[in-house]
C-alpha cells in the first residue's frame, strides 16, 4: 500500500453494540436471529407522544469504554436529534451526540510489532442503532439487491461510537488498530464485539496527499466494513484508486463508498453528507447529563486489569518474552485459558504452556475456526501432557498426536496415551540393543561421527527413531550413541 510520493491518511469511526438486557431508550429486549419486528414498541419505533428514557447500565459501559481508550470524561453531555431519512430509522431521526460527546481526547496504543503505533481518540459518544435492512436478490448486496426490507428489531440497540483522529498510514495500521479496540473492549464485558453478528462495524474514512504536505486530501468513507479482511482489503484498493485519480490529474470526490468483497474492489453509494446536512438540535424530550467525578471513579475502579498491564505482568511475574505476553493478554480468553493452567498445576513451567496455546492450539483454533472457549480441551488436560513431557512418558513428537486426539475429543492424555501405546520405551537393555544394531547396519556414518561429522549422529538418532516408531526419548539414543562411538 506504500507509495513513494504519496502518502495515506486513514481515520475509523467504529460502532460497538452494548451487552444490556434493554434498549438504549425503552424497555425492548435485545435481539440477534429472532423473527423479524418483534422486539419493537411505541419509543423505538417513533410513535408520537411517546418519551425516551436512558438506559443507565448502557450509559455506564460507555463510560467504561471511554476511560479504557484514556479519554477525559466531560461532566456535561447531552443527546441530539441527527435527522436524516433512510428506510432503516423508523423515526426518521437518530438519537445520538453532536458537540458534547461523553468522551474525548483519549488514544491506543497498538503493537505493530517493530514499532507502536499511537493512535489519537477524537470522541467517544452513545447513540441508538438503526434497524436492519436486508438486501433481496441473488448476491444479497446493496448495489445489486432487486429490493430491500427492513427488521426493527435492532433499531433503538444501544451503541457507542469511537473516532479516531487521523493517524493511520497504512491498511495494515487500521487492521491492527481494530483488532487492538475490539480486545480491549472485550476486556471490559460491555459486548462481544462480533464481527459477524454486527455488534462492531466500522467506517474508514480515507485521503491521499503528497508526503510532506499538512493539509488534508478530498476523503473518502468506506461504510459497514465487517471484517478485519475487509477493512485492510477496502483501504488498500481505495488507496490505489485515489492515487490513480491523483496520478492522471483528476480530483478525488468526496462520496459514500462501500467495499464490494466478491470483486475486491469500493463502489460509490452516495455523495458524503456533511454535519450541516443533518440539521442537528438538541433532542427536546431527554434532560442532560453531569456525571460527578465520583460517579465515574466508581466505574474506574470495576475496570480491572487491562491488555497492556496485563501483558506487562505477565512479563515480570512469569518471565515470559514480550511477544509470548502481548499475544496471551491480546485476548481476554487465551489469558483466562494460560491463568487457569498456572492454577491448575503451579510446578508446569509458563513458558511451556505458552508454547503450547500460541503453537499448536491456536493453530487448530484457526483451523476449525473457533474460540478457546468453545475447545474441548481443559487447562488441567493441557498441564497433564507437559508433565508427561517433562517426566518422559512421551516426547514432544509423540505429544503432537495426543493433542491433536485432546483436542476433538477433550479426553485425559494419559488414557489418549494408554489406549494408543504410546509410551516412550523405558527398557534400556531393549533400547541399548536397537541402537547397536543401527550402529552395525551403519558403518559409514559411524565413520563419519568418528571423524566429527555431527550430521551422521542426527542420522542414526533418525533411524533408531524410525525403528522404535518414535517411542524413545532422542536426548538419551543421542547419549548412548556418542558414549559407544567414542569406546569404540
Amino acid at each position: 500500500m506504500s507509495d513513494s510520493k504519496y502518502e495515506y491518511v486513514i481515520g475509523l469511526e467504529t460502532h460497538v453494540e452494548l451487552s444490556t438486557d434493554t434498549k438504549m431508550f425503552c424497555g425492548c429486549g435485545l435481539s440477534f436471529g429472532h423473527e423479524p419486528n418483534t422486539f419493537t414498541c411505541p419509543v423505538c419505533l417513533g410513535h408520537p407522544g411517546v418519551l425516551p428514557v436512558v438506559n443507565e447500565k448502557a450509559f455506564n459501559y460507555a463510560i467504561k469504554i471511554a476511560l479504557a481508550l484514556n479519554c477525559k470524561i466531560n461532566s456535561s453531555t447531552i443527546f441530539h436529534r441527527k435527522n436524516y431519512f433512510y428506510p432503516d430509522m423508523p423515526k426518521n431521526y437518530q438519537i445520538s451526540q453532536y458537540d458534547l460527546p461523553l468522551g474525548s481526547g483519549g488514544y491506543v496504543e497498538v503493537d505493530m510489532g517493530s514499532y507502536i503505533k499511537r493512535v489519537g481518540i477524537t470522541r467517544v459518544h452513545m447513540e441508538e442503532d438503526t434497524g436492519k435492512l436486508i438486501h433481496t436478490g441473488i448476491s444479497g448486496r446493496i448495489s445489486e439487491s432487486e429490493s430491500s426490507i427492513v427488521d426493527f428489531n435492532r433499531a433503538g440497540t444501544p451503541l457507542i461510537e469511537i473516532v479516531t483522529e487521523p493517524d493511520l498510514r497504512t491498511a495494515a495500521e487500521a487492521k491492527e488498530y481494530l483488532i487492538a479496540l475490539r480486545n480491549l473492549i472485550t476486556y471490559l464485558d460491555v459486548s462481544d464485539c462480533s464481527m459477524e453478528q454486527g455488534s462492531l462495524r466500522c467506517d474508514a474514512n480515507i485521503s491521499v496527499r503528497l508526503k510532506g504536505e499538512s493539509s488534508l486530501g478530498v476523503k473518502t468513507e468506506i461504510k459497514n466494513l465487517n471484517s478485519f479482511r475487509f477493512l485492510q482489503r477496502g483501504l488498500e484498493f481505495e488507496a490505489k484508486r485515489q492515487t490513480k485519480i491523483l496520478e492522471s490529474g483528476g480530483s478525488v470526490i468526496q462520496q459514500t463508498r462501500h467495499y464490494d468483497s466478491i470483486n475486491d474492489c469500493t463502489k460509490a453509494l452516495r455523495t458524503k453528507e456533511e454535519a450541516h446536512d443533518y440539521r442537528y438540535f438538541p433532542d427536546p424530550d431527554l434532560v442532560q447529563i453531569n456525571p460527578g467525578k465520583d460517579y465515574v471513579d466508581s466505574i474506574r475502579s470495576s475496570i480491572g486489569e487491562l491488555p497492556y498491564e496485563k501483558a506487562k505482568r505477565y512479563k515480570k511475574e512469569f518471565n515470559l518474552p514480550e511477544y509470548d505476553s502481548r499475544f496471551l493478554a491480546s485476548d481476554k480468553n487465551f489469558a483466562r485459558f494460560f491463568e487457569e493452567c498456572l492454577k491448575a498445576d503451579s510446578a508446569v513451567s509458563p513458558k511451556s504452556v505458552s508454547n503450547w496455546i500460541m503453537g499448536d492450539f491456536a493453530s487448530f483454533l484457526n483451523r476449525e475456526s473457533i474460540s478457546i472457549t468453545e475447545s474441548k480441551i481443559k487447562p488441567s488436560f493441557l498441564c497433564r501432557l507437559i508433565e508427561l513431557i517433562d517426566n518422559g512418558t512421551v516426547n514432544q513428537k509423540m505429544a503432537k498426536p495426543v493433542f491433536e486426539e485432546m483436542f476433538y475429543t477433550g479426553d485425559d492424555p494419559m488414557k489418549i496415551i494408554s489406549d494408543k501405546g504410546l509410551q516412550q520405551i523405558s527398557d534400556t537393555s531393549f533400547i541399548d540393543e536397537i541402537i547397536q544394531r543401527v550402529i552395525d547396519e551403519n558403518p559409514e556414518p559411524v565413520e563419519q561421527l568418528k571423524n566429527g561429522k555431527e550430521k551422521a549422529l542426527g542420522f542414526l538418532i533418525g533411524r533408531v527413531m524410525a525403528l522404535t516408531q518414535g517411542k524413545v526419548n532422542p536426548k538419551l539414543v543421542s547419549d548412548i550413541i556418542t558414549a559407544k562411538i567414542k569406546k569404540s
